[in-house]
């Protein structure tokens, strides 16, 4: 029986690592050696690359490849097996089909600081790879992002020493500023400026089609393709940020967002009379009861599950929705605390167009405090905490939130400052860069630096989209950032004091303790 090691999630058993038969998360042990297999051969390509010319394709296959080992995103040996393939092709087109690709077990049996500073190189460039695809899709790439994958997968390969790779991990996160940057500006040229909307979390009765990730595009095509079907529309997860975007809230049938975060699933897909559509990572293993009607589309892959292909065509998911019918009296759905709706679409634009009326009410003492309570939701116990410590803040206090971890507390009503809500949705994960532009614009606004602002991140984490936005925010020098439910199993314990001793890193605690610290 083959064994695995994986340690990427946060959820890694005992906070250790995965291994044996089958991870956490239920990935299959010759599914994460299959994934460790493509990770090795994609560093092969990075060394072919230094020598051959890269094209448009080599870009696509790498940042695929690396989209591919997410933690949620693929169960499929078979799509992985192709992926391999595909990069061997790429190998030969530049000359080096011989070129050695990586055994990724040097890497797991390393130095354990060695291995602790690669791995933050290694799960930052896979969640910037799902950035760039993202933006990739919308036709919009970025040479210094595709350069940088390269470089980092060579530095992964190479006997480097921590002095050599330390420079790495935080150029992994001002690099992805870049990305998001581009992701950013992808999603409003093509979809418009996010507004503040409000989201019912209702289920109307009839066909529908719940949408999960964080696809755009995939829900745009789906929008279109199901406009005068009487089929309503449902985003699930990361995906509810797309009601704030103006093309996309054009569309009537575009009706609210189902459920809760993503690792709910299993309890809330249990019978579904409708069809489901993953376009990125968040898919558990399915259940009986509802594994007939879980479509995937892009690298999301699961064995005997229906995939979509590069053509779009969804009438699969179409066909299911309407066999199945939907539920025959609306449907009452609440959030965690029992609210029925939740607000999303306070990203920068609309952050920075009230930007005078948030400083004034700073400079009046209206405002005394900002927090930016965000990041990946989870199962492990431990991730109350970020609703109590919402529930716990002061009234004269600013919740920014954004990725799936705000589904803990966003169906809250804690009340508004000067006709703002408190609780303020940036979007998806990608959107921490609105929350860095704006905490840049105040910071401009009162002469000061980033860390001097009222400010306090306080940042839950799952998997490595979350680690490269820590590192972005690493790489701007931003500190005293309160980190949990636990901390990362790859950091070692003298990479751990690195971080400490020159960003002031700190473990959550408890709410209580946190604020008290934090407000004083």
């Amino acid at each position: 029986m083959s064994e695995m090691f994986c340690f990427q999630c946060e959820q890694t058993a005992g906070g250790k690592g995965c291994t044996g038969a089958a991870g956490v998360c239920g990935k299959k042990a010759d599914t994460s050696n299959f994934q460790d297999e493509l990770t090795g051969a994609l560093i092969g390509l990075a060394k072919a690359a230094e020598k051959g010319r890269p094209t448009a394709q080599t870009h696509k296959v790498v940042i695929e490849g690396l989209f591919t080992t997410i933690t949620n995103v693929s169960f499929d040996n078979a799509s992985i097996r192709r992926q391999i393939a595909n990069i061997e092709k790429e190998k030969a087109q530049l000359g080096s089909a011989f070129a050695a690709n990586y055994d990724m077990q040097k890497l797991w049996n390393d130095n354990e600081d060695i291995r602790s500073l690669k791995s933050l190189i290694l799960f930052g460039i896979r969640g910037m790879a799902a950035y760039a695809y993202h933006a990739l899709v919308l036709g919009y790439n970025n040479d210094e992002v595709n350069d940088f994958f390269y470089k980092a997968l060579r530095a992964i390969g190479e006997d480097l020493n921590a002095d050599a790779l330390l420079p790495i991990v935080l150029e992994t996160g001002k690099v992805n500023l870049a990305c998001m940057a581009m992701l950013d500006q992808a999603n409003t040229e093509t979809y418009g400026t996010p507004v503040p909307t409000k989201v019912p979390l209702t289920i109307e009765k009839g066909p529908f089609i719940v949408i999960s990730g964080h696809d755009l595009y995939d829900l745009y095509q789906l929008l279109e393709q199901t406009k005068d079907k009487g089929i309503n529309i449902y985003t699930h997860g990361e995906m509810l940020p797309a009601h704030a975007y103006p093309k996309l809230k054009a569309y009537p049938h575009l009706k609210g967002n189902f459920g809760t975060a993503w690792q709910n699933q299993q309890k809330e897909f249990d019978n579904l009379p409708g069809a489901v559509l993953f376009t990125t990572n968040c898919l558990m293993p399915t259940k009986p009861s509802y594994h007939d009607r879980v479509f995937t589309t892009e690298v999301v892959a699961y064995p005997e599950m229906v995939h979509i292909d590069d053509d779009k065509d969804f009438t699969p998911v179409i066909n299911k929705a309407l066999e199945l019918g939907g539920y025959k009296e609306d449907r009452r759905m609440t959030g965690i605390n029992g609210g029925d709706t939740v607000t999303t679409g306070f990203a920068r634009g609309t952050v920075l167009s009230v930007a005078d009326k948030v400083i004034d009410a700073v400079k009046a003492g209206a405002i005394k405090h900002f927090f930016l309570v965000g990041g990946c939701d989870g199962a492990k116990v431990g991730r109350n905490y970020y609703t109590e410590f919402v529930q716990k803040t002061p009234k004269d206090t600013v919740i920014l939130t954004l990725a799936c971890g705000k589904f803990r507390f966003n169906d809250l009503d804690i009340g508004e400052i000067g006709g703002l809500p408190r609780i303020m949705d940036m979007g998806q994960c990608n959107d921490a860069y609105s929350a860095i532009q704006v905490a840049s614009a105040l910071a401009g606004a009162f002469e000061c630096d980033i860390n001097e602002l009222p400010l306090s991140l306080v940042l839950s984490w799952y998997e490595q989209k979350a680690v490269c936005i820590l590192l972005t925010l690493l790489s701007l020098g931003i500190k005293n950032i309160y980190l949990g439910p636990t901390l990362p199993a790859f950091i070692s314990p003298n990479v751990l004091n690195i971080l400490v001793e020159n960003f002031n890193i700190s473990p959550v605690s408890t709410p209580d303790a946190d604020l008290k610290k934090i407000l004083g």
